[in-house]
């Protein structure tokens, strides 16, 4: 009898979501203590992923009920808002590329006084590695997210040997076993990823304890409102307005 189903993966799901949830809950807690000066020093939080990883990427920067002063960082800046051809994202494995870091760096605006989120559930692609060196090497401070399962079991795709999590000031693991996938059946089919719902989840609490810590001192969160609210648009624009020129967003 195969063993993958929808009721399955929500039992097992939940279950890896606690317990990565609990797991985690000190170094959520190192996460914000990192980030929250930056916020308070009006530095802005940049969030990079590949991949899959381009979804928590997008829970950090940009969301309705998330910091305002965030950027998402995507290969697809070097089309978007670096001048390349589309062709340049043909290449599948562009991820395990580190070249074009520095430029993505510089197309960010990542400057002294910011901090990045850095999303990988390998952790061992080179544009991964690269980026968690150039940053390390301005000093701005690191969160990880990224599977200990996984990155620990397989070699880095960097000339250094580094993995994310060795480049990293606080590493939150989410819970992904090898390969992703949670549910197999008597074949040995593996299927139902976890990572995006898990990194998601970590990505939020890391939000929570920040805005936590922003209002503990009597300051007013800037978290975005939906857009989709009478007057959202508005709200949020007047809270931009304190950041002219640091926040990039698309359309989509």
């Amino acid at each position: 009898m195969a063993v993958i189903s929808s009721d399955i993966f929500v039992s097992t799901s939940l279950e890896v979501l606690r317990t990565i949830a609990a797991e985690n809950r000190e170094r959520i807690d190192d996460a914000a203590a990192l980030l929250h000066p930056v916020i308070a020093s009006g530095g802005i939080i940049h969030a990079f992923g590949t991949g899959h990883s381009r979804a928590a990427a997008m829970e950090m920067a940009g969301r309705a009920g998330g910091l305002i002063p965030t950027n998402q960082i995507s290969l697809a800046d070097l089309v978007l808002r670096g001048g390349e051809g589309p062709e340049a994202l043909d290449d599948p494995l562009l991820e395990r590329r580190g070249d074009m870091i520095p430029r993505l760096l510089r197309l960010g605006g990542v400057r002294v006084g910011d901090g990045l989120v850095i999303i990988s559930n390998s952790g061992v692609n080179a544009s991964i590695v690269e980026m968690a060196s150039e940053v390390a090497a301005l000093g701005l401070p690191i969160v990880a997210v990224t599977s200990m399962a996984h990155s620990t079991a397989v070699p880095s795709r960097h000339p250094s040997g580094n993995r994310l999590l060795d480049l990293a000031d606080v590493v939150l693991d989410n819970g992904a076993p090898l390969g992703d996938a949670i549910l197999d059946d008597e074949n040995g089919t593996r299927a139902c990823g976890i990572s995006s719902m898990s990194s998601a989840l970590l990505i939020q609490m890391l939000t929570a304890e920040i805005i936590s810590r922003i209002t503990s001192t009597g300051a007013d969160a800037p978290v975005y409102v939906s857009a989709n609210m009478p007057g959202g648009h508005e709200r949020n624009l007047g809270v931009e307005a304190a950041y002219a020129g640091r926040l990039y967003r698309i359309a989509g």
